[in-house]
C-alpha cells in the first residue's frame, strides 16, 4: 500500500504542470460560455428559454422517465467522450484536439449554467446547482484526469519514438488502460445518478422555476 501511495503522489508531481494547465483551460472555457450568453440575441436568448420554459413544464406535470434508456444514453454519451480523448492521446497529433475538448467542456457547462442563471436569477442557479453540478464533481475531475493521462502518453510516445529516447512503452500503456478503465467504471456512477436521482431532483425544484 505504502509503495502504491508512493508511486501516486510521484506521479502527480510529474504531471502536475499537466493537471494544473488542463483545470485552467476547463475554467477558461467556462467563463467563455459565460461570455457567450451574453452575446446571444434577444430572439435567441427568447428561443432558447422557451425550449427551457417547456420542459420545466414536462418536469413539473410528471414527465416519466425511461431510467434504464437514461442511463444507457448517458454512459455511452460520457464513455464517447472519455474514448474520443484516449484516442487522440494514442497519436501525436491528436494532442492539440484533446486541449480544445477539455475547453468545449467548460464552454458547454458555463453556457448552460450561465443562460439559466441570466434567465432565472437565483431560481436558474438553484436548478443549475441540482440538475448540472452534482454529476460534474465526478465527471470533470474523470476528464480531466483522462486529458492528463492521455497527453502525458502522447508525449512519452513523442520522446520514445520521434527523440529517440529508450522508455519503456509497455509500462506507460498499462498504466495508461489501467487509468481509462477505472474512470470508465466512475463513468458509470456518473450515469446512475442521471439517470436515478437527477430526475427526483429535477421534480423538487422545478416547481420553483414555474411558480
Amino acid at each position: 500500500m505504502s509503495d502504491l501511495s508512493h508511486a501516486m503522489r510521484s506521479y502527480m508531481k510529474e504531471h502536475m504542470p499537466l493537471y494544473v494547465y488542463v483545470s485552467v483551460l476547463f475554467i477558461t472555457g467556462v467563463v467563455f460560455g459565460v461570455v457567450i450568453v451574453q452575446a446571444l440575441t434577444l430572439e435567441q436568448k427568447q428561443e432558447l428559454s422557451r425550449h427551457l420554459g417547456n420542459f420545466f413544464q414536462m418536469v413539473d406535470i410528471g414527465l416519466e422517465w425511461d431510467k434504464q434508456h437514461s442511463f444507457l444514453q448517458s454512459f455511452l454519451l460520457n464513455f464517447k467522450w472519455l474514448a474520443l480523448i484516449c484516442l487522440l492521446g494514442l497519436s501525436v497529433i491528436g494532442l492539440p484536439f484533446i486541449l480544445f475538448m477539455d475547453f468545449l467542456k467548460g464552454v458547454l457547462i458555463g453556457f448552460t449554467v450561465g443562460f439559466m442563471v441570466g434567465e432565472y436569477a437565483w431560481k436558474g442557479m438553484l436548478f443549475a446547482l441540482a440538475s448540472v453540478v452534482p454529476q460534474n464533481l465526478l465527471l470533470i475531475p474523470a476528464l480531466i484526469i483522462c486529458s492528463v493521462t492521455s497527453i502525458a502518453f502522447g508525449l512519452h510516445l513523442l520522446k520514445s519514438r520521434f527523440l529517440r529516447q529508450h522508455l519503456s512503452n509497455s509500462l506507460s500503456f498499462s498504466k495508461f488502460i489501467g487509468t481509462t478503465f477505472s474512470l470508465a467504471v466512475l463513468l458509470i456512477v456518473v450515469s446512475l445518478y442521471e439517470a436515478l436521482l437527477s430526475p427526483l431532483i429535477m421534480q423538487w425544484v422545478t416547481p420553483i422555476l414555474v411558480s
